[in-house]
């Protein structure tokens, strides 16, 4: 499947379709999650901090995004087959509460349910470009550790800081984990973000 941007997570009512800007669509991080993957790929295990401010500034289209992931990612083919499946469940969920909702008139109910049906398809890529970019956070982490790296610092811009803020929770839950923490700092007058990964002790 290809990825694709779609938006903020939608919110739909019987009154009609709104988005939540506080959450965006995950697509908007994907090209610099694949960007820090491609410049953490090396073979030195010496290498325990990693500056990175030259980046290649390539634009990937969804395509070729996705064909990225399933490089880095080893259930990428199985996160994007099991996309119908998890947005049908969702629908399903949606669509329950509304019929079940005793404070809905008849109109109501049926202009909220044929909002839900009409948003399927926005559903279905929102949740894609979610899950495709959580695949991409896991496979940072493992990257990380099989590296042994120590801290990550990336300059400000292209949503790289973002990402690796991101990444924290994902290094926090990781076997084994770590107590990574994020720092702004500016480095030679370059504002800079810096991932630290604290290594927790067993």
């Amino acid at each position: 499947m290809e990825l694709k941007y779609v938006g903020a997570r939608p919110i739909v009512s019987q009154h009609g379709v709104s988005f939540n800007v506080t959450q965006p669509d995950s697509y908007t991080f994907i090209q610099a999650s694949i960007e820090l993957l491609e410049a953490l790929s090396f073979e030195d295990d010496e290498t325990k901090k990693v500056h990175l401010s030259n980046f290649s500034g390539k634009e990937y289209n969804g395509r070729q995004l996705a064909d990225l992931l399933k490089e880095y990612c080893s259930n990428a083919e199985e996160m994007f087959d099991a996309q119908e499946e998890e947005t049908t469940k969702i629908i399903k969920e949606y669509t329950q509460k509304v019929e079940e909702n005793p404070r809905l008139t008849v109109d109501e109910r049926k202009a909220w349910l044929g909002n839900i049906a009409i948003m399927r398809d926005y559903y279905l890529q929102y949740t894609t470009n979610e899950n495709a970019y959580k695949c991409a956070l896991h496979a940072l982490a493992d990257k990380i550790h099989a590296h042994h790296i120590e801290e990550v610092a990336v300059t400000l811009g292209r949503n790289y800081a973002l990402v690796i803020s991101h990444l924290v929770p994902v290094l926090i839950g990781h076997k084994p984990p770590y107590d990574a923490t994020v720092a702004f700092i500016e480095k030679d007058g370059v504002p800079t973000a810096i991932l630290d990964m604290n290594r927790s002790k067993p």
